[in-house]
């Protein structure tokens, strides 16, 4: 490609993988936690909304359970937005799915595989954050294209933190060994976003099991940048946390119309 047709950085192509293949065992038994139902619609219907309703994004790749591509390439279209093509789009923004692996890190990989070459930028997004703002997507995509190569949303903590060394019994007492700095500490969400060729690297490299992609750039001498995040771009994990993204879905009903 030659300079004069190459993207400029404001102009990368956006794409977000969105893993959505695990379990959810903490939600207890039933569905998968993305196919899980807030307000009516399941989470992974919510997350996916969220990211295409930025202006900058224009491929999301779901990431399915293994045996459940046709399913939730069915979800998909039924639930496409106001105006948008059944079977691959909705609205501006179009849509793939692909069987996810075994584990986070290689579905992710796996959503990597499927996406065709000329995006540049690239979100990372659980789908257990079905209410991220659309403000804090904006924010992590204009990081990248500004030059970071991996960004992270993320909130100063409220509590304090301690490091413990773990007991050996689950419920026995744990002897802590340091407390951190709680000023220097964020708690991170998604999306994270990426140069592409970095994640890339960093996939191709890490093979350790990591419980974030930005983790794994780290990995490679890269430097991370923090946004701040949003406390709505919380993570669906346990039964209380259901309660409370249907409170912020009523309230966004009464005052957003959303």
């Amino acid at each position: 490609m030659s300079d004069e047709s190459r993207p400029t950085p404001a102009q990368t192509p956006v794409a977000a993988v969105i893993p959505a293949a695990g379990r959810g065992v903490r939600l207890g038994p039933g569905a998968p936690k993305a196919l899980r139902a807030l307000s009516g619609t399941p989470m992974l219907i919510h997350a996916v909304r969220a990211l295409a309703a930025s202006r900058h994004v224009s491929l999301v790749v779901v990431v399915a359970p293994p045996d459940g591509a046709a399913e939730v390439k069915s979800l998909l279209d039924a639930h496409a937005l106001p105006g948008g093509t059944p079977s691959g789009s909705w609205g501006r923004t179009d849509f793939l799915v692909v069987p996810g692996g075994e584990s986070r890190q290689e579905s992710v990989r796996l959503g990597l595989d499927a996406l065709p070459p000329q995006y540049g930028v690239v979100l990372v997004h659980d789908a257990a954050r079905p209410l991220v703002p659309v403000e804090t997507v904006d924010a992590v995509v204009e990081a990248v294209r500004d030059g970071a190569p991996a960004v992270v949303p993320a909130l100063p903590l409220a509590d304090t933190v301690k490091e413990v060394e773990p007991a050996a019994a689950a419920g026995d007492p744990e002897p802590v060994v340091a407390t951190p700095e709680r000023a220097r500490l964020r708690a991170v969400q998604t999306p994270q976003g990426f140069d592409r060729a970095a994640l890339v690297r960093a996939h191709e490299t890490v093979t350790e099991n990591v419980t974030d992609d930005a983790s794994m750039v780290e990995q490679l001498g890269l430097t991370v940048v923090a946004v701040p995040g949003h406390e709505e771009a919380f993570k669906v994990t346990r039964p209380l946390d259901l309660v409370l993204a249907e409170a912020v879905l009523a309230r966004r009903r009464l005052t957003d119309g959303f």
